[in-house]
Order: C-alpha cells, then structure tokens, then sequence
C-alpha cells in the first residue's frame, strides 16, 4: 500500500514539475521564433503574484473556518453525530452484511459517515481509520481488502457531504455575489456519486439492494432529488437562483441553530465548545498555505506562458468538433484532479474562479466538481496503508466510476442551474 501511496505523490509530483518545464520550453518558442519579449517577465511576476494570492486566501479563510468549525463542534459535542449514527443504522446494516451484528465497527463506521456529511474533516478521519482496524481484524486474508472495507472506501471517495463549507468561504474570499449558490448544486450531484458508487460496489459483491430498507431508502432519496430536480426544472434561471440560494441560506441557518440547540439539551457549555472547535480555524488555514502556493505557483507559470490556453483551446475544439457545448472545459482540469489530490483540486478551483470569475460558468462548475466527489485514490492509499492491505482488489474502479458519476452529474446540473 505504501506503494500506491508513493505512485500518487510521484504522479503529482510529475505534473508539478511538468507545469514548469513545459511552460519554460513554450516561453522559449515564443521568444525565439515569434519574439514575444514579455513571456517570461509574465511568468515570473506570475509566480509572485500568485503566491501572494494563496497566502491572501488562505488568511481570509481563517475567520470563516473558525467560525464553521466551532459550529461543528458544537454540534459533535451536542451528540448531532450520535444521532445521524442511529438514524443510518437500519441502511448500514444491509451495505455491510458481513459485518457480525452489533460489532464495535459499525458504530465507527457510522460516526465517520455521519461526521464527513458534517465536513467533521478532523473527526472523520480518526474514525475512519480506526474503522479500518476493526475490520481488519475480522479479515481473513490481512493483505486483502473484504468486501465491507470496499464498501467503506466507496462511500467515503464519493464525497457525500450536507455543508461545503470550505467551498463556500473560497467563493466569498474571491468575490462571488452569492457564495451559498452552489449548496443545492453539489448535495445534489454529490448525491448520484454516492448512489452510483453503492450500486457499483453491490453488483461487485453481490449485496442485494432489493430489500425493503434499501428500497425505501434510495427510493426515497431518489424521490426527493427528482423532485428537487423538477421543481427547479418549471423556473427560470433568475429564478432558480433566487430560489435556491434562499434555501441554502435557510438551511445552513437551521443547522447552526439546531447544532446551539443540541449542545443546550446536552447540557455543554456551547461557548467553551465553540472557542475549541474554532482554534482549529487558524492552524487549518496555515496548514493549507504551503499546498496552496505551490499549486497556484505551477498553475499560474503554466497559464502565464500560454501552455494552459493552449491545452483548454486544443479541448474545446475537440468538444466543438463534436458538436458539444464548450461552456465546461475551462472547469476540467479540477474534474481531472480531484481522483488525484484534494490540494491539487483546490488550487484548479481557485485558478478558474480567479481566472474567469467566481460566479462564470467554468468558476462555478469547478467549485461544483470539487464538491461532488472526494481524493479517491489519496483516501485509499491512507485506509488501506493504515492496516498494510496490499490487494485493494475492486476499491479503486468502484471509487472511479463514483468519480465519474459525479463529474458528470456536476456537469449536468451546473448547466441546469447556471448555464
């Protein structure tokens, strides 16, 4: 597994140093045979002006994320978790048939599907991993993935999570009129990531959908986002917005009043809960720093010589050629990376929301790409490092047609709202 971890850092690794070389080697053309004497000042006030801009973005971020992870820690201390647990009991169940009934991993399981829907990112992860090591334990063969971990590892890489909230304060640090505007967008492409890496992996492992729980759970869930699909459907593109934004803001507002509320009935003391979960913010955001210039670096030497235009351009021609619309292309190259590196991703995001606006099309298409689906293979290599499984066996094709589920459910719903 160590393996699998060491090839994605190698690969990123390649594009970074990729996004240099080719960029030198354009410039170099440029100059030489079309005397463009101003490539390569471009470039390199490209590298400051960049860098400055991912520390300018990462400090804004710092408020917005104490803020959010207060909340959220409100809510954990409140028993919100404890609670989403029970509620998706009856459903895990049935998607983990091999896991002894009453076993202590469901109970991990569950508290780490619940807290990532949260974006409870620092809970989450314990809880996953040690998730892992109580399956492990009930693992026959230690060097291979069981069916249960699979199924884990699906569910975790298609990215099901209620509030973006990372994505919504990059979107108000760059100027969007409306932030929260991609709320209903992403938990609803989210949504056929998640069905499709469940359906994906209960074909592979033969686990029968068709029981009455199921049926009524992701008939049900189904139902509801038709509905929400064909209600958005009957308005106008104003209207839509106006509508769904509203709703975003309502929700959001419902959650931390509920979040206070569950801390209160708890008896916590809400204030004390908050200031800990906030002092996370800042040491979140300056963790974030040295990933965000070194991504908005390279993406910003490759766009200034020309290189990034010249691939987008070569896409959209072969998307036109086809009869295709284009309007999505300038968003791809986050799609592309996302399977890859969660910080890679994120830079991509802010380089299109910077390049062509937070509220263009390719803006918000990428904020919507990032939220749809999560690092699959950096996920996997983590869980599955964790316990030394070495034979992942079908992780890794469930986790990528998830992906590509939701790359296109993205997509498709991007042009609904917002196209």
């Amino acid at each position: 597994m160590q393996l699998l971890i060491n090839i994605v850092l190698m690969v990123l690794n390649y594009i970074w140093i990729a996004f240099f070389i080719i960029a030198f080697v354009i410039a170099l053309v440029k100059l030489v045979f079309m005397g463009d004497y101003e490539v390569f000042p471009a470039i390199m006030n490209s590298t400051f002006d960049t860098s400055k801009t991912a520390f300018e973005i990462s400090l804004g971020l710092t408020g917005v994320l104490s803020l959010w992870l207060g909340i959220m820690k409100i809510g954990e201390k409140g028993g919100v978790v404890n609670v989403l647990a029970r509620i998706l009991s009856p459903v895990f169940t049935k998607l983990f048939p091999d896991i002894p009934k009453g076993h202590p991993v469901t109970g991990s399981i569950f508290m780490n599907i619940a807290a990532n829907m949260l974006g409870l990112d620092n809970a989450a992860t314990p809880m996953g991993l040690k998730a892992m090591e109580q399956m492990q334990e009930l693992n026959p063969k230690k060097d291979t993935a069981t069916n249960p971990m699979i199924m884990f590892l699906v569910l975790n890489t298609s990215g099901l999570t209620l509030i973006p909230v990372s994505i919504m304060v990059y979107r108000a640090q760059l100027g969007a009129a409306n932030p929260t505007d991609i709320f209903i967008p992403i938990l609803l492409a989210t949504f056929f990531s998640t069905l499709t890496g469940i359906i994906v992996t209960s074909l592979y492992q033969r686990i029968n959908l068709l029981n009455r729980t199921m049926l009524l759970t992701l008939g049900g869930m189904c139902a509801l986002v038709a509905a929400v699909v064909w209600g958005f459907g009957q308005m106008d593109k104003e209207q839509m917005n106006i509508v769904s934004t509203s709703i975003a803001n309502i929700l959001l507002m419902t959650i931390i009043i509920s979040f206070i509320l569950a801390g209160v009935r708890k008896k916590v003391n809400v204030y004390d809960a908050f200031i800990e979960g906030a002092k996370d913010g800042f040491s979140t955001a300056v963790r974030i720093i040295p990933y965000l210039v070194a991504i908005l670096v390279g993406i910003g030497v490759f766009r200034a010589s020309g290189a990034m235009d010249m691939l987008i351009d070569g896409i959209k021609w072969l998307v036109a050629s086809c009869g295709g619309n284009t309007d999505f292309v300038g968003a791809l190259p986050t799609a592309l990376m996302k399977p890859l590196s969660g910080s890679g991703a994120r830079g991509m995001m802010v380089d299109a929301m910077t390049t062509y606006g937070a509220d263009s099309f390719p803006g918000i298409l990428s904020c919507i790409f990032q939220g749809s689906t999560d690092t699959t293979f950096y996920i996997i290599a983590v869980y599955f490092g964790s316990i030394a499984v070495k034979h992942t066996r079908h992780a890794v094709t469930c986790g990528l047609l998830a992906d590509l589920a939701g790359i296109i459910a993205a997509t498709a719903i991007a042009y609904m709202f917002f196209g």
